[in-house]
């Protein structure tokens, strides 16, 4: 069943950043035509920081159209909402947003398969990219973060291409829901335990296990400030 599409398809290059020694990608520009992608994400497409950004379970950065409008009632006449690629996404979809798309999600887009492999952990970069000193705990707080894809099956995605969901087996499990257990600071051994059973990548496993070992948060200081 298509249940969306991708709006435009959106690739950036690694540039000196806002802060000393930064380095980032996350102004992606719209390209026409079909591209390439494999286990690493887009052909074209760069990461500024390999340490936090790209590699097979962050190989393509979603983020929902819908979202702009909303963005543009709380940040009115914002020049970066002028277009897609504002949140550093690779595809700007239609017809999904964080509620309706769910961890695992196998997905089929033009010719590549794709699976939902996490929610992104917004970082300092969308502070000093939005000039607003609180925009990554805005992102945050919001969950209008987006989600990333692993590639299954490489090939080739375009603007149009239907969103097609082949196989979903953790309905319950929607990016928002996982989005606010690091919100909300869930430290509660069942949904701890719940959520450490899903297939998500060495980094959110960690981090889960971390709060169910110790019953504290981790900091976000670093990532978001």
């Amino acid at each position: 069943m298509a249940i969306a599409c991708v709006r435009e398809v959106l690739i950036g290059s690694a540039v000196p950043y806002t802060r000393p020694g930064s380095s980032s990608a996350i102004g992606k520009s719209a390209v026409a035509g079909a591209v390439a992608v494999d286990s690493e994400g887009l052909a074209g497409d760069q990461h500024g920081d390999p340490r936090v950004h790209g590699g097979p379970d962050k190989a393509i950065h979603c983020y929902s159209w819908s979202h702009y409008q909303t963005w543009l009632q709380e940040l009115p006449g914002h020049a970066r909402l002028a277009q897609a690629g504002a949140f550093g996404e690779n595809l700007s979809v239609e017809g999904l947003d964080e509620h309706s798309v769910c961890i695992g999600d196998r997905c089929r887009i033009g010719t590549t398969m794709v699976e939902v492999s996490q929610g992104r952990q917004p970082c300092w970069k969308l502070n000093d990219r939005f000039a607003v000193p609180d925009m990554a705990r805005r992102v945050q707080d919001s969950l209008r973060a987006g989600w990333y894809l692993r590639v299954i099956a490489a090939g080739h995605i375009r603007a149009g291409d239907a969103i097609v969901v082949q196989h979903r087996p953790f309905a319950q499990w929607t990016i928002a829901r996982l989005l606010a257990l690091i919100r909300d600071r869930t430290c509660d051994p069942l949904a701890l335990r719940e959520v450490l059973a899903l297939p998500l990548p060495a980094a959110w496993q960690r981090l889960f296990a971390a709060r169910l070992h110790s019953g504290c948060v981790e900091s976000w200081q670093a990532r978001m400030e």
